[in-house]
């Protein structure tokens, strides 16, 4: 294809056309953002101009560009100061990477909310690209749209210079003090400012590259108000660029904003960032030792291909490559949780949608390289747009492996890692790639501005027992290497140059523990009994039989829940029958018929989607369908995971329980269900069948359902959230989310009640029930199980032996009576042993 002939931009939308020079905002007046045409609008739907890929899509929905095959570059700006309306009057039609014809609607817009919400509704259209244009037409003041508007003539691709190849020159990571992020405006000064420079110029944020040189590049990282970014260079003026683009994006880019984000630079008398950072905790415990910053690798990819055969054989040799590095790395992690995150990358490997994108882009010229990246940015961008918490993670998870396949087209090593001992891993978000080769043994806990409660990060921080927060505030990416930091992820905090005393009582504190924990591992076989010989069950919170083998090697006396869904995550289809009973019957005999055996059934919806289950979006999926509500509305869903769990009837003591159940109709038509597979199967006994309580209405209607249930099990932390409405990972929130709340100890105690009357048994299997203080409260409010996370059942069963039960009663009692969840944590300190077992069993 001759990539310099003419091309012919039709008009996106219908109305009067304009000058640029009319236009009310001095950035598009002057041309900065690019050259071209003004429209007022009298139509409401944007399309596109010409035939090409979506570059770029704002999150508001207010902008979008379209590249053409020969490389011009169209921008569409609808109306001035729209990015302020956050995407309130827009509706996109379109995705990021997606490929669209000339005329194809890409955005609706209601004109009436933006004329009366927005400075403007001019529109734009600009050519981004530089190339040269003239306008088509005879003249007409007026235009309708798909008419052909401007023509325009492509320039011959010229090659790298040299000049600018060299060495790289990076900047510290910096905070994007915008408003609305670098939108079109502020991306159009700084791409003009970097075009003054002889240097090659990226934009970074996070793993996402950018041409500095280009708006829509710019605008394509969808940056957003406090994002960590960072600017490289490289050629004769890399210094230069770095020095003058720092200054100039943390003075906003010509916009009006707050003081500069960025930590000032380091002098030796103050620290450059606050001396404590909040955060949220995602694995419980504490850690003395010295900051190391990750960081991830920039690549540099060349945008065309030598060839289709060329490009499409080393796109399949990287991703067989990958896919054997998974597999082995899988292996290696047989039986943890990092296996099940290696065997979900090696599914995205499989995706057909990504690989149908990338081969698209081969057959167009692009290099593989080119193609893999465009590809999975493009599917990981959409998964951050859907607004789920979870599939922002999932689409970490495909970033990730795209680096993965990346560096193996290109031939790029991984970083090597050099660790100090106790070393604090600090980071904009930690990949499993990342951490899948770390000593452990050197590393003291982690630190991320990104990510949750079901990253990665956390579920390894829980592996092994490490400390971790996330959603620290952007500054601690400016900490220097070797900074000594105090991490107290109990307290979600993170001390930065603590005092020599505070460190010095943490040590203190940490050997009384690890003490205790010995004593409590010497121990841990003998029942839970109180001083008064009142007998507490101490069974295993479980997803795999490594976890149940190591929880009866630490004195766990059952399982009080087996997470069954996590079969089900992270895969394009459901498990088998036979993977399912497989697991089942391994756990069940591991166990044994003395032992119970608890296995919730598929708990999937709100933050755990099924890829194999289509659900529609849901504005708060943790009000809509997840749970039981899900498995009845896919009855075979619920019918196939019953006859798994009935194939080990025998082997253990077999319960199954119903999670997120509301009513007394889903309890009885699930069992009904199960009945009915129980006659199928021949069997001459059905196991127990048991409820979660975690809703409030469920706790509050105890008495109802306890007549018709054979045992209840609390799960603490839904219930907490939905008795406070407060979201348990929410940054500002969640150390309010407490269920030591006296309005969850009530409903609590309701529930135990209601079973007591009725002689059914009532277990706990939230994370309250791992908490070592809040044991007496359970055992006085009349709790018979305690279901734990595995490290903590040897402290757990110590905690127990040092009460008597009528104390226990009577400061439950107490607790009841009490204000606020701070007033109960100050109670129960008072009267709690100075030898309580603390949260460095979780470091064991």
């Amino acid at each position: 294809m001759n990539t310099t002939q003419p091309l012919q931009l039709l008009a996106p939308l219908s109305g009067v056309l304009m000058p640029l020079d009319s236009v009310p905002d001095p950035v598009f007046s002057s041309r900065v953002v690019g050259d071209g045409i003004c429209i007022d609008p009298t139509s409401q739907t944007l399309c596109a101009p010409l035939s090409g890929v979506i570059g770029t899509l704002q999150d508001s929905a207010h902008a979008v560009s379209v590249t053409a095959d020969n490389g011009v570059q169209v921008l569409m700006h609808i109306g001035l100061d729209t990015v302020n309306l956050a995407g309130k009057g827009f509706t996109s039609r379109v995705t990021m990477g997606q490929r669209v014809e000339a005329g194809q609607p890409l955005i609706d817009f209601d004109a009436d909310y933006i004329a009366l919400h927005a400075r403007s509704l001019l529109t734009l259209m600009l050519v981004v690209s530089g190339e040269p244009f003239s306008l088509l037409g005879d003249g007409a003041s007026c235009i309708e749209s798909g008419a052909p508007l401007l023509r325009v003539c492509p320039a011959e691709q010229r090659p790298v210079d040299e000049a600018q190849q060299g060495s790289v020159v990076f900047s510290k990571p910096l905070i994007v003090p915008n408003e609305s992020g670098l939108h079109a405006r502020p991306a159009a000064v700084f791409a003009q400012a970097a075009k003054g420079f002889d240097a090659n110029i990226q934009l970074h944020k996070q793993q996402a590259g950018a041409n500095a040189k280009s708006l829509v590049a710019i605008m394509a990282l969808q940056t957003a108000k406090g994002d960590s970014v960072q600017i490289s260079a490289a050629g004769p003026q890399a210094g230069q660029a770095i020095e003058a683009l720092e200054h100039l994006l943390l003075s906003g880019c010509g916009e009006t904003v707050q003081a500069p984000l960025t930590p000032a630079p380091t002098v030796t008398d103050e620290p450059s960032v606050p001396g404590r950072l909040r955060g949220v905790c995602a694995s419980p415990g504490s850690a003395f030792g010295e900051v190391v910053q990750v960081a991830s690798q920039v690549l540099e990819i060349e945008e065309a291909g030598g060839g289709i055969e060329v490009e499409q054989a080393a796109l399949d040799q990287g991703l067989k490559q990958a896919m054997q590095a998974l597999k082995a790395l899988q292996n290696e992690a047989e039986g943890s949780v990092q296996a099940q995150i290696f065997r979900a990358h090696q599914e995205l490997l499989e995706d057909p949608t990504l690989l149908e994108q990338a081969q698209a882009l081969i057959t167009e010229g692009k290099s593989a390289a080119f193609a893999w990246r465009t590809a999975t940015e493009a599917s990981a961008a959409l998964f951050q747009q859907l607004g789920s918490a979870l599939l922002a993670e999932r689409a970490a998870d495909l970033a990730d492996v795209g680096q993965r396949v990346l560096k193996l087209i290109l031939g790029v090593q991984d970083n090597a890692w050099n660790l100090p001992e106790r070393s604090i891993l600090v980071a904009e978000q930690l990949t499993p790639s990342q951490t899948a080769s770390l000593d452990t043994s050197r590393i003291a806990g982690f630190v991320t501005v990104g990510g949750g409660a079901t990253s990665h990060v956390a579920i390894l921080a829980r592996a092994l027992g490490l400390p971790s927060l996330c959603g620290v505030a952007h500054p601690v990416l400016a900490l220097d290497n070797g900074t000594r930091v105090l991490l107290d992820a109990d307290n979600g905090e993170l001390h930065v140059n603590p005092d020599q005393a505070l460190v010095e009582q943490l040590q203190a504190t940490r050997e009384r523990q690890r003490q205790r924990h010995q004593r409590d591992l010497e121990q841990s076989a003998q029942a839970a009994r109180t001083l008064d010989g009142h007998r507490v069950e101490v069974s295993a919170n479980v997803g795999s039989l490594r976890d149940v083998e190591q929880a009866m090697s630490l004195g766990g006396e059952g399982v009080g829940l087996l997470r069954s869904e996590l079969l089900y995550l992270d895969r394009a289809h459901p498990p088998g029958h036979d993977e399912q009973a497989a697991l089942y019957g391994a756990v069940a005999r591991t166990l044994g018929p003395e032992r119970n055996l608890v296995v919730r059934t598929l708990d999937v919806g709100g933050d755990k989607p099924l890829a194999y289950v289509p659900m529609a979006h849901e504005a708060n999926p943790f009000l809509g369908m997840r749970g039981i509500r899900l498995c009845l509305e896919r009855p075979q869903l619920l019918r196939e995971q019953f006859r798994a769990i009935l194939a080990c009837s025998g082997l253990a003591r077999l319960h199954i329980m119903l999670p997120m159940v509301t009513q007394l109709a889903e309890l009885r038509l699930a069992r009904q269900m199960l009945d009915e597979e129980v006659r199928h199967l021949g069997l001459e006994q059905a196991p127990k069948l048991g409820i979660m309580i975690e809703v409030p209405a469920a706790a509050l209607m105890a008495d109802l359902f306890a007549p018709e249930v054979d045992f209840f099990s609390i799960g603490t932390n839904d219930l907490t959230q939905y008795t406070l409405a407060m979201d348990r990972d929410h940054p500002q929130l969640a150390s309010q989310a407490d269920s030591l709340h006296p309005s969850v100890l009530r409903l609590i105690a309701r529930t135990v009640e209601a079973a007591r009357a009725h002689g059914k048994w009532v277990g706990v299997c939230g994370a309250l029930a791992s908490e070592p203080l809040a044991v007496p409260v359970l055992l006085g409010l009349g709790v018979d199980e305690l279901s734990v996370s595995v490290p903590l059942i040897p402290a757990i069963k110590a905690c127990v032996r040092e009460w008597n039960l009528s104390e226990c009663r009577t400061l439950a009692q107490q607790a009841l009576g009490q204000e606020s969840a701070e007033q109960v944590r100050d109670l129960l300190g008072i009267h709690s042993s100075t030898a309580t077992p603390a949260t460095l069993a979780m470091e064991h």
